[in-house]
């Protein structure tokens, strides 16, 4: 059993007095995005109210809160994901913004005609999309590390799949659909050992979860606030100094120029060099409130305690007949269920449940060539948080029921 103290924890989500259609709000959409603590939100306003000026620029103090406020939420970040660089954080707009980075700058550099990018099919578009335009450009090979019919990868096809071909290899940390966890640190080795790099798609990883770049030896690591009880907008990309160094930024503009003349210009030096024009100021400021809190609660906590959640509600759903959950046992899974209710279309499904103030998740989840290996056009998808409790899962379980009985009933 978890030591955290859960009723004080949901003291400090405003939302979660929000009534829906009538009832007690429950929010099991966290792994879309996650809900905001009150001292996020304070703190994102305090900015705007004593702090608002842009970075990097004016002397005057509004100016110096400013950027303190902003290079000060860079350092959480670091210290937060252990990177051994301040200048290895690079802000961006979220996970989609980072990986597009990496695969238009390194990816253009790195990646000749005839060579390998190894993904798998779990991926998020986020981290598909750009490594098959990727591979049209460059005329590559786009590979795919089969999946196990229990939604695990094995590092036998990993290393089956991966050659001296392969110069990128990118794996979500923790698939958005199945809830698997990847062994990305052995994944990022065997890479290695190819000469290829290792991408991260940590955006379901980060928010649950300890990270340790240079434990993982990962050499790009992506991630959204949003989703780790941060503003929206905002996100990072780890990369290791070295690999920074050597890229080309994709966005051009204020604060990344060093030197501009009529036909040539130059850059400045890292981070800023990949942060072209005015940065998301306040969205850093509330990104680091958030991990503040994170790591308040304790990253070793939050993993337990969904851990103990999610068996909880995968014991409760496997008992309704028709229920289908899709992924890997709950001993091996992170805080996510996605299932589907035999004769019911996830979109109705989520409907019915919204009318008992059930927040949950229909649709391919930005997953479609996993819906396809699932052989279903779409799924539902319940993910826990660490304001979530039994209680709330006793609930949805019990609508699962009324719903099901519902759509069995003939008229």
């Amino acid at each position: 059993m978890t030591n955290l103290n859960i009723d004080a924890i949901r003291k400090d989500f405003p939302i979660l007095s929000e009534q829906v259609n009538g009832k007690d709000l429950v929010y099991l959409d966290s792994s879309a995005t996650s809900q905001k603590p009150l001292s996020v939100i304070d703190k994102t306003k305090y900015y705007y109210e004593h702090m608002n000026a842009n970075v990097h620029r004016g002397v005057h103090t509004l100016g110096t809160r400013a950027t303190d406020g902003y290079e000060n939420a860079r350092e959480t970040v670091r210290a937060f994901i252990n990177a051994k660089y301040f200048e290895e954080i690079i802000f961006t707009r979220g996970t989609t913004t980072a990986i597009n980075t990496v695969a238009q700058s390194y990816g253009d550099m790195a990646v000749q005609e005839g060579d390998e990018i190894v993904i798998t099919q779990m991926e998020h578009h986020a981290n598909l999309v750009p490594w098959q335009q990727l591979a049209k450009r460059k005329k590559a090979v786009l590979k795919y590390i089969p999946i196990e019919a229990d939604g695990t990868i094995t590092l036998e096809n990993v290393r089956a799949t991966i050659t001296n071909k392969t110069k990128i290899v990118a794996m979500a940390h923790v698939s958005n659909v199945l809830g698997t966890i990847n062994d990305v640190k052995s994944v990022a080795q065997i890479a290695h050992e190819h000469g290829a790099i290792m991408v991260v798609d940590g955006a379901q990883s980060i928010p649950h979860m300890k990270v340790d770049v240079v434990d993982l030896d990962c050499d790009f690591f992506a991630f959204s606030g949003h989703k780790m009880l941060g503003p929206t907008g905002i996100g990072a990309l780890y990369g290791k100094k070295a690999l920074l160094n050597k890229m080309e930024p994709i966005e051009f503009g204020g604060d990344m120029i060093d030197f501009v003349g009529l036909q040539e210009s130059t850059w400045t030096e890292l981070p800023t060099k990949f942060e072209a024009g005015t940065p998301l100021i306040a969205e850093a400021v509330g990104l680091a409130e958030a991990i503040n809190y994170l790591t308040e609660v304790g990253m070793d906590n939050i993993l337990a305690y969904e851990h103990e959640l999610t068996a909880y509600a995968y014991e409760k759903m496997s008992e309704i007949e028709g229920v289908e959950i899709y992924g890997p046992a709950a001993d091996k899974r992170a805080g996510l269920i996605t299932f589907n209710l035999h004769g019911v279309h996830p979109h109705d499904l989520a409907t019915a449940l919204d009318s008992h103030g059930i927040a949950i998740r229909a649709g391919h989840h930005c997953a479609q060539p996993l819906m396809k290996w699932l052989n279903q056009s779409s799924t539902a998808r319940a993910s826990f948080y660490i304001y979530n409790t039994k209680d709330e899962i006793d609930t949805f379980v019990q609508s699962l029921k009324e719903t099901k009985e519902f759509f069995s009933y003939e008229f």
